[in-house]
């Protein structure tokens, strides 16, 4: 109760929720001593995929007996997720002393929430001066307040695609325009580029950041892999071919996330990480919310023997990375969704073939969600359609045959309400 009060007061420190600039991150943190400048990180941006590679890094490093500490937004379910040091997440009274702490130097400046969380996370980083900080840059990255670091150990480029729109200026909705957000500002020390879904993409990505000194080690052209026969996969790079274990996560585009956590594992040759830790660290991934299968709970009570998943994909190529895996299996799917309003609806849904039933519902606790009969209202071209107001009305609604499955996705506060719920 006291760490949500705190929370709602540090909400109210800014009149916008948010308001892109690095003035106010860097002046409250000079306060405390500059502490952003006393760690060691791994800086991650992009559109998709960021939170998944994280986490594989995250299960590699561990294998390597390395320590790290997580920033990540938005949470799932709790706040604390977002506060991960020592390989544990804070607890709420640790959180609470910390954030108490921060709003005091602050002194009632005008900040918004994320940045006042942001400086948070440096000033307890610096507690822990060896350990990896593996940092998820949010909106964009250019004026992102993650993005104060003046030196790094590598920065990855995840997969970039269209996504937070209504932040650039109504002439420049291109991807050239967000690529140049997301990568302009990197640092010189390495920069790992993930696949991407186009040749054009690519090319912007190496336009922009030709002219940065940093070591490039790009996808496809200094590292790959290939999903083989037999449950392995086979990586390869600069320092030669690995052949691995398939991972525990689900979709054969997450292969594309972990190649890329172990492409920036193997550049970061100050640390000893073997082909044991990679090949050990990739079958023990952790990763909320992300295609992620519903074994019991709740909500599993209500489809009893069919398959629940959960995924908070929320933008277009999400949707397509999504369909991908749900096109290989051979069954019947029914997709329960829910969106936030600034998102383009139609453009995420279109890229699901072949789906059963489609129920739209709304997202508890989010007033910037769009309604779920506004969300059925929008939605074109769907004949199967329908609007329930609960995420349990939408699961006991359909008709389910031996082998159905059920996605639940749009959001990843969907997923979160679905995870506190189930």
């Amino acid at each position: 109760m006291k760490l949500q009060k705190l929370i709602e007061r540090l909400q109210k420190l800014h009149p916008k929720e948010i308001d892109l600039s690095l003035e106010r991150t860097r002046n409250l943190c000079q306060k405390l001593g500059n502490p952003q400048d006393q760690i060691n990180c791994i800086s991650i941006v992009g559109t998709n995929g960021k939170y998944s590679t994280i986490q594989a890094l995250y299960a590699i490093f561990k294998e390597a007996n390395y320590k790290c500490n997580i920033y990540t937004s938005p949470h799932i379910q709790k706040i604390n997720e977002r506060f991960v040091y020592n390989n544990e997440p804070l607890t709420d009274d640790i959180l609470t002393n910390l954030l108490s702490e921060v709003e005091e130097v602050n002194n009632n400046d005008p900040i918004t929430f994320f940045e006042i969380l942001t400086v948070a996370y440096f000033h307890y980083a610096k507690k822990y001066p060896k350990n990896i900080n593996l940092i998820e840059s949010g909106l964009f990255h250019r004026f992102d307040a993650t993005n104060i670091l003046n030196k790094n150990l590598a920065s990855i480029v995840t997969a970039i695609g269209y996504d937070h729109l209504d932040w650039l200026p109504d002439k420049e909705h291109t991807v050239k325009k967000i690529i140049f957000e997301k990568t302009s500002s990197l640092l010189n020390s390495k920069i790992i580029v993930a696949k991407q879904t186009s040749n054009e993409i690519n090319k912007h990505i190496e336009n922009t950041i030709k002219k940065n000194q940093s070591k490039k080690i790009i996808f496809n052209k200094d590292y790959s892999f290939t999903f083989k026969e037999n449950n392995f996969f086979y990586f390869e790079d600069e320092f030669g071919g690995i052949k691995l274990p398939k991972p525990n996560l689900l979709g054969e585009f997450q292969l594309e996330n972990i190649s890329t956590a172990i492409a920036t594992a193997r550049q970061l040759t100050d640390y000893k990480i073997t082909e044991d830790h990679i090949k050990n660290g990739v079958t023990k991934i952790e990763s909320v919310a992300r295609l992620q299968e519903i074994k019991s709970g709740k909500l599993k009570d209500l489809v009893k023997n069919n398959k629940l998943f959960v995924d908070g994909s929320h933008n277009p190529l999400g949707a397509k990375v999504l369909n991908y895996h749900l096109q290989s299996l051979h069954c019947k799917k029914h997709i329960i969704l829910g969106m936030m309003a600034n998102k383009n609806h139609n453009e995420y849904i279109k890229y699901f073939k072949d789906i059963e039933t489609l129920t739209t519902i709304n997202i508890p606790n989010q007033p910037n969600a769009i309604k779920g009969n506004k969300l059925k209202e929008k939605i074109k071209n769907f004949s199967n359609i329908q609007n329930k107001n609960s995420i349990k009305e939408a699961l006991s609604s359909i008709n389910l045959k031996e082998n159905d499955i059920i996605l639940i996705t749009g959001s990843l506060y969907l997923a979160g309400e679905v995870l506190n719920l189930n």
